[in-house]
């Protein structure tokens, strides 16, 4: 059997095994820790294989593209596999203690495991049908994770998230329906061959807006963005984590797997396009997250500015461009969730995160106050912390095609967000400690000895987030490989369906 589908099948079949465990949460523990560890070992070997093998293509049941269901693993999907599963594990160990019991007791674990079946789907399927199922396992299993707590903010986020994610998929499915209907196939690697003999632009503009409408909402880009600030910062923290890591990631992949592979006829529309849309999203990000003064929500508003950059190297489309996105895409990944796990530890030690409430944190914990330093001052594009390269290789690619008004907007962006991760930082860690409820007062405290499985994805995350900062070269030579490897749509085509472009 062909491994790439094993991302897949485990946490399916971890999902299962804690729903006939549900009496025990000692199991259930157990086995998603033994299925999330497996798996991003296997991820790891996937990407190992196809580094030195190329891309490799599961048929399922043996019936050959574009007629059967195909699974693709290249070096873009192999990397987001990677990088998800190690999401998936560390948030894992973290949910072990701070996630409270009664929300354990509602199926947590089956339904994190079945959300990596969707994430882990959505990356290594070949065409567009499934692409559309896996987002939906993801939507529902993410739904009912935001809405475990039963309190009236997390309802209310969790109506909006849903909502407009329902709506994504009404026009994702349109977009299906127009497609299929003008190329009878929903195969990536056939619509990108017959796409590429399409001369009809109304066809093809019109299915790549419904695309980017569909993609856009669940990557949160302008317009669509409001249902992540006010659903991110209600569920568990744990929970917070690994959507603020993962979800918006999977429609960042979709946009970039999409206008790389088969919307590329008709670039000085569709990437002009999205040029507009990452400049006002990286704005409206940076302007929301510099009103705010609750960790969680600056977080949460710093996902959709960061998004913006990640979408500008897709729409700027040259080689340095898209390893420059992809690079962000990692980099954003490790930091972001991070960041929210701290934010945790921080509501742990005081009772809240919001910040003219809390203080004193660099006096009273000195290494967790190293510990929020290394994510922050990355994401604000300090060096030479991994959020330096990622910035400085999009920037470089802009001035590199003259785009001078796009780098100007991505330079104040990044001046922004510095100036709100230290507004964190004054508010938190540097000024005195106001009068707050202590750890020991708030009902939610967890004994000592619990926090070594806070601390430890935590320090984890940040160690990773050092070695690709000091030591760049490697990981963006093969950011560079994958971005050559997307935008060679040929190889591709010729991998899946065995035929060339003509």
């Amino acid at each position: 059997m062909n491994s790439i589908i094993l991302p897949i099948l485990i946490p399916l079949v971890v999902a299962v095994g804690c729903l006939f465990a549900r009496s025990s949460l000692k199991i259930q523990k157990l086995i998603s820790l033994i299925g999330a560890s497996i798996t991003f070992v296997l991820s790891c070997w996937i990407l190992q294989h196809v580094y030195q093998h190329g891309i490799t293509v599961l048929e399922i049941g043996s019936w050959k593209g574009p007629f059967g269901i195909v699974l693709v693993a290249d070096l873009f999907s192999a990397i987001m596999l990677v990088i998800s599963n190690l999401i998936s594990l560390a948030v894992l160990v973290y949910s072990l203690t701070d996630v409270p019991k009664e929300i354990q007791q509602r199926f947590y674990f089956p339904l994190y495991q079945f959300l990596m079946v969707g994430v882990n789907g959505s990356f290594l399927t070949g065409d567009l049908f499934n692409l559309y199922v896996w987002f939906e396992v993801m939507l529902l299993s993410s739904f009912v994770l935001l809405a475990l707590g039963q309190k009236p903010s997390q309802l209310e986020g969790s109506i909006k998230y849903v909502s407009l994610n329902l709506f994504a998929s009404i026009l994702f499915l349109s977009g299906l329906g127009i497609l299929y209907g003008k190329l009878g196939t929903l195969n990536m690697a056939d619509i990108a061959y017959k796409l590429s003999n399409e001369s009809d632009s109304m066809f093809i503009n019109s299915s790549a807006i419904l695309f980017l409408a569909a993609f856009g909402i669940k990557a949160a880009v302008f317009p669509f963005f409001f249902w992540l600030p006010a659903s991110y910062h209600t569920p568990a923290v744990a929970i917070s984590a690994v959507f603020a890591g993962l979800l918006t990631k999977v429609g960042v992949y979709a946009l970039i797997r999409s206008f790389t592979l088969f919307f590329v006829q008709d670039i000085s529309f569709t990437h002009n396009l999205l040029l507009l849309i990452a400049a006002a999203t990286m704005i409206t990000g940076v302007l929301g997250a510099a009103t705010q003064f609750e960790m969680r929500k600056i977080l949460s508003f710093h996902i959709v500015s960061q998004i913006g950059y990640m979408i500008l190297g897709l729409a700027l489309l040259t080689p340095l461009a898209l390893a420059g996105a992809i690079f962000y895409l990692v980099h954003h990944i490790v930091v972001k969730t991070n960041l929210f796990l701290i934010s945790g530890i921080v509501i742990h030690k005081k009772g809240t995160d919001q910040l003219k409430k809390i203080g004193g944190l660099y006096q009273s914990a000195p290494f967790l106050s190293l510990l929020f330093f290394i994510p922050a001052f990355s994401l604000g594009g300090i060096p030479p912390l991994s959020g330096f390269w990622a910035k400085f290789s999009v920037l470089k690619a802009g001035l590199e095609i003259e785009a001078y008004a796009m780098v100007a907007v991505a330079l104040i962006v990044g001046i922004l967000t510095l100036y709100s991760m230290t507004k964190i930082w004054a508010e938190a860690f540097w000024k005195s400690d106001p009068v707050t409820t202590s750890a020991e007062e708030h009902p939610d405290s967890k004994p000592q000895k619990y926090l070594l499985f806070s601390y430890s994805p935590v320090i984890a995350l940040a160690l990773i987030t050092l070695v690709i900062g000091f030591y760049t070269e490697p990981f963006f030579s093969l950011a560079q490989m994958t971005a050559e490897q997307l935008l060679d749509s040929n190889e591709y085509i010729n991998s899946v369906l065995g035929k060339e472009l003509p």
